[in-house]
């Protein structure tokens, strides 16, 4: 089996890399070829994995390469976690929203558009490319904002699934309080990409016993400051909303907050920088403690749970292995488009991914949910035909702008940081 990593030369590798060689039984890789431009990051990168999978007696090779080509020719599933415009297009993206008053980050508001419209036709040439030289290929995507790529991807015809580390996060967090194993906690997580809520936990499946109310009663505390929300927030709700969801509910609070602390994007580069030192010491052959602070948390076991579902025969027994992903709602949430991209559980096999039956959304987060759809619509009309107009009419629609001074001001900005990436500015 081979799998090829297009982004390869990210400081996350080396926790994906250590879940192929942990979890070999459900997803024997021969051959993972790391695919990157920074031909010194692949380097570092590449090393530490063939010593990561050495250190733990896997029999796998692993190459690296620039050549797009070469590196997904003949692969059965190819993983994308690239950023295009690197952690100075980050910077950029948490830093001038700010000026207009409006959240500074990378997958949601202002900055969350830019990122998509830099990073979609990036991505979509590169899945023409798998398309041509590995065209049974699952994609899997990685990339951010997940649920705007995920559909461009699938709008393209791709065989694609968009996979996001929020639900596996929560999972492994409720297992831990409530001391049992993860494979016994089943969510009734909903929304779309970084836009949802656990609704129920149960344990044993989907029809389990939910222990939600028990979760907030007794460890209501831990749980909202995990978020940074106020515990009162979380009993009004009874449910847990993402992290995600505090910029939406503290918006004003989180500007303010933004505005006196060092960026992310600044800390993630230091992070990286170090990070990078350490993956250049040849005596290094495991992923190091500092890399659980960069963030991806559990990313190498839902990666390597969905690529192996994706490459299991289709219509197997048990319909399809249980997991969060990102693909079309086709009827799932009614008050969507059939081709929006929804973020759910969903049994996935061979075929794809069949989102599992969602009780009704309360309208509380129903109205949030259609309203951010729809700025996805414009997102990637915006992305894919590019234009100042279409900017504008995003960020109007944006749940986080929606006032047309702020979307005018908003536009400029976004236009001048991001010539270099757009065509037609």
């Amino acid at each position: 089996m081979k799998l090829a990593v297009v982004g390869g030369g990210s400081t996350y590798t080396p926790e994906l890399v250590d879940g192929f060689a942990r979890l070999r039984d459900s997803l024997p890789v021969e051959e993972l070829v790391l695919v990157d431009p920074a031909a010194d990051r692949l380097e570092l990168v590449g090393g530490l994995a063939r010593r990561i999978l050495a250190r733990q007696g896997h029999p796998g090779k692993v190459t690296t390469t620039s050549d797009l080509v070469a590196g997904v020719e003949g692969a059965d599933a190819v993983l994308l976690q690239l950023r295009v415009g690197g952690q100075a297009a980050r910077l950029q993206d948490e830093t001038w929203p700010l000026e207009c008053g409006c959240v500074g980050q990378e997958t949601t508001g202002a900055g969350g558009l830019a990122k998509a419209m830099r990073t979609v036709p990036v991505v979509l040439d590169i899945a023409e490319q798998v398309r041509r030289h590995a065209p049974g290929a699952w994609i899997i995507d990685f990339t951010n904002p997940v649920g705007i790529v995920t559909r461009a991807l699938l709008q393209a015809g791709h065989r694609a699934v968009g996979l996001c580390n929020v639900a596996i996060g929560f999972q492994r967090k409720f297992a831990r309080l409530l001391d049992v194993e993860p494979e016994q906690v089943h969510l009734d997580h909903v929304g779309l990409n970084h836009l949802t809520w656990e609704r129920a936990v149960r344990l044993g499946g989907p029809d389990g016993a939910d222990v939600l109310p028990r979760l907030l009663a007794e460890h209501g505390d831990a749980i909202a400051d995990d978020l940074h929300l106020p515990r009162p927030v979380l009993d009004r709700l009874g449910v847990v909303p993402s992290y995600y969801l505090r910029y939406f509910y503290a918006h004003d609070a989180v500007v303010e907050e933004m505005r006196t602390k060092p960026s992310r994007a600044a800390e993630v580069a230091a992070m990286e920088k170090r990070l990078l030192e350490m993956y250049a010491d040849p005596a290094l052959d495991e992923k190091p403690e500092l890399l659980a602070k960069r963030g991806g948390a559990f990313y190498s076991e839902a990666a390597v749970a969905l690529a192996a579902s994706l490459l299991r025969p289709a219509a197997v027994p048990d319909g399809g292995r249980i997991q969060v992903v990102n693909t079309y709602n086709n009827g799932t949430l009614p008050f969507l488009p059939d081709d929006a991209v929804v973020e759910v559980q969903a049994a996935v096999d061979g075929s794809g991914a069949v989102p599992l039956p969602v009780p009704p959304l309360d309208p509380l987060y129903a109205g949030l949910v259609a309203h951010t759809t729809a700025y996805e619509d414009l997102a990637l009309e915006a992305a894919l035909r590019g234009g100042r107009d279409r900017v504008f009419a995003a960020l109007l629609a944006h749940p986080l702008v929606g006032q047309y001074a702020q979307a005018e001001a908003l536009t400029d900005r976004l236009v001048a940081h991001n010539r270099e990436h757009f065509a037609w500015a």
